[in-house]
């Protein structure tokens, strides 16, 4: 069995389950006082499974009733807000949010510390990443702060995985082809592997995949078939690159002030949206690839793809050119942009658990 499979199986098998109600515990903690209002901005799409299957159920309706109504969150999506995902920092710096989420990579422009937490090739099994993400915490918590930040936790979205237009059997059958990317470490990886990365905003892939622009782009299983990528392509592999590690934020200052009891409560909630994101990751990750090869009796939490494609099985060829690209371009890269201290910290902190260090 594949090791994300199994990294996949161990989650699930925490009873990380999705959609499981909030406890008692929890709606005894917020007594009666003044209404409290928070202002959320959390997933890309409205459509997400990340904000359909926890934001909207946890986050809005279940503080909502934690609370008897006291707490009400007023939840949307960088869509609806008209954001890009990179303004998150600063809109929750300034107090125009409470609580924001986007993408590591996305922030990493204003905390560089951030990409390292999510490198292309760090981490093989969807364990591995949840293993690193919460040794890291606390580390990228101390740059964030400076900012008026504070990550309460960090979440996956599914596996990113390679998809084309034309046939492949391995990474190495990807040489010369140009690869939408997102992201240093992938740009990195890919310059490495001898493809042509290209730069590409997500809303645009579909076209550019159509019309030939580019013969392969990067996204998650369940991305790359929600966005319908399965009419332009014909291959996909299952090797797990990346996992587009995403963060929930809060405005320190905001955060201090809030009663005791209402901070409580937002803090049991985050941690079972952490729970419930980690399992849909997990779960999300294999629902992608058997809804984009047309496996109707596996395709439960993403729709099925109208035109199958097929899939394409990681070799240990394939995992032993992702580690050493890791080794010898992903980590010296990162290092070189974010500076020495962050070599030591991927040292210090990572390298105990991914089993791979900067600098041999």
């Amino acid at each position: 069995m594949r090791s994300w499979v199994l990294g996949a199986a161990a989650l699930l098998a925490t009873g990380f389950a999705i959609g499981l109600p909030i406890g008692p515990a929890m709606a005894q903690a917020v007594p009666p006082g003044p209404k409290v209002t928070i202002v959320a901005v959390t997933q890309p799409l409205p459509t997400q499974p990340q904000f359909t299957r926890v934001d909207v159920p946890v986050l809005k309706e279940g503080l909502a009733k934690a609370s008897n109504g006291r707490i009400e969150v007023q939840l949307s999506t960088h869509a609806e807000r008209n954001l890009s995902g990179t303004e998150l920092v600063r809109l929750v710096r300034s107090g125009q949010a409470d609580i924001g989420a986007s993408t590591l990579t996305t922030l990493s422009g204003d905390v560089p510390i951030l990409d390292g937490v999510d490198l292309a090739g760090l981490a093989p099994d969807i364990g591995t990443a949840k293993r690193i993400a919460e040794a890291m915490l606390p580390v990228v918590n101390k740059d964030l702060e400076r900012f008026g930040a504070r990550l309460m936790l960090i979440y996956p979205f599914p596996a990113q995985v390679v998809w084309c237009r034309q046939p492949f059997a391995s990474l190495a059958d990807l040489k010369g082809r140009k690869i939408r990317t997102f992201g240093n470490s992938l740009v990195d990886f890919f310059t490495a592997l001898g493809a042509q990365p290209v730069s590409i905003g997500f809303p645009e892939v579909y076209s550019a995949l159509e019309r030939g622009v580019v013969d392969c782009a990067i996204t998650g299983t369940g991305s790359g078939v929600a966005a319908r990528w399965t009419e332009v392509t014909t291959h996909v592999s299952n090797l797990p690159i990346s996992w587009a590690l995403a963060g929930y934020m809060v405005n320190i200052a905001w955060w201090n002030r809030l009663d005791p009891t209402v901070r409580a409560a937002v803090e049991a909630t985050l941690a079972e949206v952490s729970e419930k994101q980690w399992a849909l990751g997990a779960a999300a990750t294999r629902d992608g690839l058997d809804c984009a090869i047309g496996k109707a009796e596996e395709c439960k939490i993403h729709s099925l793809a109208g035109k199958p494609i097929a899939e394409v099985a990681a070799t240990p060829a394939d995992r032993a050119a992702l580690r050493e690209i890791l080794e010898k371009s992903v980590l010296p890269g990162f290092v070189k942009r974010c500076g020495a201290r962050c070599g030591e910290v991927l040292n210090q902190v990572i390298a105990p658990i991914a089993g791979v260090r900067f600098g041999g």
